[in-house]
């Protein structure tokens, strides 16, 4: 089953509009995938029991770098290390979800496009 024979329809009511809001929305969305890109590319730091764990992650939420202050490292109390890591990585995340935001609203002039990001 090919497409062939299938046409699109060409003409819309109100043609010259519809193309002039389709070429604002294709540039729209042209500066949108560039800013993503650009933000996927940043990092953003979080830390979780005073510093004691510091993490980096990028926009894409990638884990790029963590680290444990020696001082909290306690064999007897894993638990506390596992909850502050998590805490740090969580923050990070929502760090980097925050950046992506701000950054798309700038493109978009704060208008919300569901399904954006």
């Amino acid at each position: 089953m090919g497409m062939k024979g299938r046409k699109m329809p060409m003409g819309m009511p109100g043609g010259g509009n519809m193309n002039s809001m389709m070429k604002q929305v294709q540039k729209m969305q042209k500066q949108m995938e560039e800013v993503q890109g650009e933000i996927e590319q940043k990092e953003v730091e979080a830390s979780a029991g005073g510093g004691a764990i510091s993490v980096k992650v990028t926009g894409k939420k990638s884990l790029v770098e963590l680290k444990i202050d020696p001082e909290v490292v306690d064999k007897d109390d894993v638990e506390m290390l596992e909850d502050m890591i998590v805490a740090a990585i969580n923050e990070a995340f929502r760090k980097a979800d925050e950046m992506m935001e701000s950054e798309m609203k700038k493109v978009t002039g704060g208008v919300n496009i569901p399904g954006l990001f």
